[in-house]
C-alpha cells in the first residue's frame, strides 16, 4: 500500500512540475516582474500617432515619469507574487519528495538515523543533531537558490524566458537527463570534490561535522537530485520571478530533509516507510519518461519564437501520446532496461498505475483532430499550428464578425491569432479600424512563450459567450512583447529605460508602449480601450473563470458605450 500512495504521488507531483495540467492555481499574470530601480520613460514623438494621442504634453515628460515611478510599487501586486511563488514551493516541495524516493537517497535514511543516534550517545542529542541535519540540506540548497538569483536577477531572467536559446537549451538539458535516468549514464560530480567533503565530514566536530554531511549528502545523490533539481530550476526561471529560484530550492531541501529528521525524532516512521527494492529503480525510470515530456514544451517554445512552424501541435500530442503508452507499457514490465529487475507478476499498484498511464495517454488522441485537451492548456502548442481540424474552421463560430475585416493585416506573415479569431498585430492598423467601424479594442499584451496567454485562449477564449464577445465587440490587437524577427523602422526605434535597450524589433517596441502607457510588464494582460488609448476598466491579467472573464468584458462594453453617449 506504501509503494501504491508513492507511486500516485508521482502523477500529482508531475502535476504541480507540469506547468498546464497543475496550473490551476497558477498566478493571474505570467511574468509579472517590475524591478524597483527601473524609470518608465514615455515613448517619443516619432512613435504611432494613435499613441501620441495620449501623450500631447511632451514638455512634462519628467513629471509624468516622476509619477509613473511611484506607480511602481502597485504593478507587481503582492497578490499575484505570492500566488506564483506559493506555486513555485509546491513545485520544489513535489521534487523534493520524488528526489527522497531515488535510489541515490531513500536506502540512506536508516543508515544516517542510525549514525546520529551512536555518534550522540543518547537519543535525545540524535534527535538535535538530525534536527541540525536537516536545517543543514535546508541551507545549502537555499543557498543555491540564492545564488541563481544573484548571477541574473528578475530582469534577466524575465528575458530569458521568452528567448528561443533559452528554451532550446533547457529542452537539450532535459532530454540529457531523461537518457540519464533511463539508466545510459549518471551525472555526478567529480570524484575529488565529493571525496573531499566526506573528509571534511569525517574530520569535522560538532556543528561544522554535521552541515558537511549534509553537504556530502547533496554531493553524493547529485546524480539523482541533480536532474531533479535543473527541472525545478528551470521551471522557477522561466516565470521571471526573483526569489523563484531560491523558494523553489527552500521547497525541494524541505521535503528532502523532513524525512531525516522525522525518522530520528519518530522512531516508528522509519519503521512503517516501505523496504527499498527494484521499485526505486522503476519509479526513477518513470520519472524519465515525465523528464522527456516535459520537454518538448521548451521545444514547442522555441519552435514558436523561431518561427519554425514545424513541431505543430499534432507532432506534440502524438508524442506524448507515445510517451506516456511506453510508460505504461514499461510499468507492466513490457518493457525493460538494462538495469532493471525482473517483474515475475504485476502488483495492484503497478495495474492501476499502468491504467492511469495508459489512460492519460489515449485521452490525449482526440486532440490530434483538433478536439480540445484542457490538461495540457498553455504547454501544447497553440491550436492555430494544428494543421487538420475535424469539423473544418470555426471562425465565425459563436458570432459574427465584420465583413470588412482586412484580408491581409500587418506582419501576419509571421503572426497568427488564436484559432477561431482575427486580430491586429501593428496598434496604428488595429486603432485605425477601430475607428472605421466605431468599436472599443482589446489589446491583449502576449509572448509566444507566455504559458498564461496560451492557457487562456485554450480554456477561456474558446468558451461561446467569451469568444462571441471577442469576436463582435471588440476590435482585438494582440502585440507580442518576445517578437525579435519584425524590426521596426527607423522612426520608431529610441532608446528605452525600462528595457535599457533600443526599441528596435516589434517584440522591445511592444514591451516599452506597454510599460509606459500602462505601467505593466506581465503577461498576459488585456486592456479595453477607447480611441484614446485610455483604459474603460481596469486592465487585468489571466482570469482562469470563463463567467469572470465575460462579466469583465461585458464592463468594458458598457464603459465604451457609456463613454460614447456622453
Amino acid at each position: 500500500m506504501h509503494k501504491f500512495i508513492l507511486i500516485l504521488g508521482i502523477l500529482l507531483s508531475f502535476s504541480l512540475l507540469n506547468p498546464a495540467g497543475g496550473f490551476a492555481f497558477q498566478q493571474s499574470q505570467d511574468t509579472t516582474v517590475v524591478a524597483d530601480d527601473i524609470e518608465f520613460t514615455e515613448i517619443g514623438p516619432e512613435v504611432d500617432t494613435a499613441v501620441n494621442h495620449t501623450q500631447q504634453d511632451t514638455l512634462k515628460k519628467d513629471s509624468v515619469q516622476t509619477g509613473v515611478q511611484h506607480q511602481v510599487a502597485e504593478i507587481a501586486a503582492p497578490v499575484e507574487i505570492q500566488k506564483t511563488l506559493w506555486q513555485t514551493f509546491l513545485e520544489g516541495l513535489a521534487g523534493g519528495f520524488i528526489a527522497f524516493l531515488m535510489p541515490c537517497i531513500f536506502p540512506m535514511v536508516p543508515l544516517t538515523v542510525s549514525y546520529f543516534t551512536k555518534r550522540a550517545g543518547s537519543r535525545r542529542k540524535g534527535i538535535g543533531q538530525a534536527i541540525i541535519y536537516g536545517l543543514s540540506i535546508i541551507v545549502i540548497y537555499v543557498a543555491f537558490g540564492l545564488l541563481i538569483t544573484v548571477l541574473f536577477g528578475s530582469a534577466k531572467l524575465n528575458e530569458l524566458s521568452s528567448s528561443g536559446w533559452f528554451n532550446f537549451a533547457f529542452f537539450i538539458l532535459l532530454i540529457v537527463f531523461a537518457i540519464s535516468f533511463f539508466g545510459a549514464f549518471e551525472i555526478t560530480l567529480p570524484s575529488s570534490l565529493v571525496n573531499k567533503i566526506d573528509q571534511k565530514a569525517d574530520d569535522s566536530k560538532g556543528l561544522g561535522g554535521i552541515f558537511f554531511m549534509a553537504a556530502s549528502l547533496a554531493l553524493v545523490s547529485f546524480s539523482c537530485t541533480g536532474p531533479i533539481i535543473g527541472t525545478l530550476l528551470v521551471q522557477a526561471s522561466s516565470k521571471g520571478d526573483i526569489l523563484g529560484p531560491a523558494i523553489g530550492m527552500f521547497g525541494f531541501a524541505l521535503a528532502l530533509a523532513l524525512p531525516f529528521t522525522l525518522s530520528a525524532v519518530f522512531p516508528g516512521f522509519l519503521n512503517s516507510m516501505p523496504k527499498s527494492g527494484g521499485w526505486l529503480n522503476s519509479l526513477k525510470v518513470c520519472l524519465g519518461f515525465l523528464e522527456l515530456a516535459l520537454a518538448l514544451k521548451f521545444l514547442s517554445a522555441a519552435d514558436l519564437v523561431w518561427h519554425w512552424e514545424w513541431f505543430d501541435r499534432e507532432i506534440f500530442l502524438v508524442l506524448w501520446v507515445v510517451i506516456f503508452i511506453l510508460m505504461g507499457i514499461y510499468i507492466l514490465g513490457k518493457l525493460k532496461f538494462s538495469h532493471d529487475s525482473d517483474v515475475p507478476y504485476v502488483s495492484v499498484p503497478r495495474l492501476f498505475f499502468a491504467i492511469l498511464s495508459l489512460s492519460f495517454g489515449l485521452y490525449l488522441v482526440p486532440g490530434l483532430w483538433g478536439a480540445p485537451v484542457n490538461i495540457l492548456s498553455g504547454i501544447a502548442p497553440p491550436l492555430n499550428t494544428q494543421d487538420f481540424i475535424l469539423g473544418g474552421s470555426t471562425q465565425s463560430s459563436g458570432g459574427s464578425v465584420s465583413t470588412d475585416f482586412p484580408s491581409k493585416v500587418k506582419y501576419d506573415d509571421v503572426l497568427h491569432p488564436p484559432h477561431g479569431f482575427r486580430a491586429f498585430f501593428d496598434l496604428e492598423e488595429g486603432m485605425a479600424y477601430a475607428k472605421s467601424v466605431n468599436k472599443p479594442v482589446l489589446i491583449d499584451f502576449t509572448g509566444h512563450a507566455c504559458v498564461n496567454c496560451r492557457k487562456m485562449e485554450d480554456k477561456i477564449w474558446i468558451d461561446k459567450e467569451v469568444g462571441r464577445l471577442i469576436r463582435e465587440e471588440f476590435v482585438l490587437i494582440q502585440l507580442y512583447v518576445d517578437e525579435r524577427s519584425v524590426k521596426m523602422p527607423e522612426n520608431k526605434v529610441h532608446y528605452s529605460e525600462v528595457l535599457r535597450t533600443k526599441t528596435d524589433d516589434l517584440g522591445r517596441w511592444n514591451g516599452d508602449f506597454q510599460a509606459t502607457q500602462y505601467q505593466s510588464n506581465s503577461q498576459p494582460y488585456y486592456v479595453m480601450a477607447g480611441q484614446d488609448l485610455k483604459p474603460l476598466v481596469a486592465p487585468k491579467g489571466a482570469i482562469f473563470d470563463a463567467a469572470a472573464y465575460a462579466a469583465y468584458l461585458q464592463s468594458g462594453i458598457a464603459a465604451f458605450k457609456e463613454k460614447t453617449n456622453e
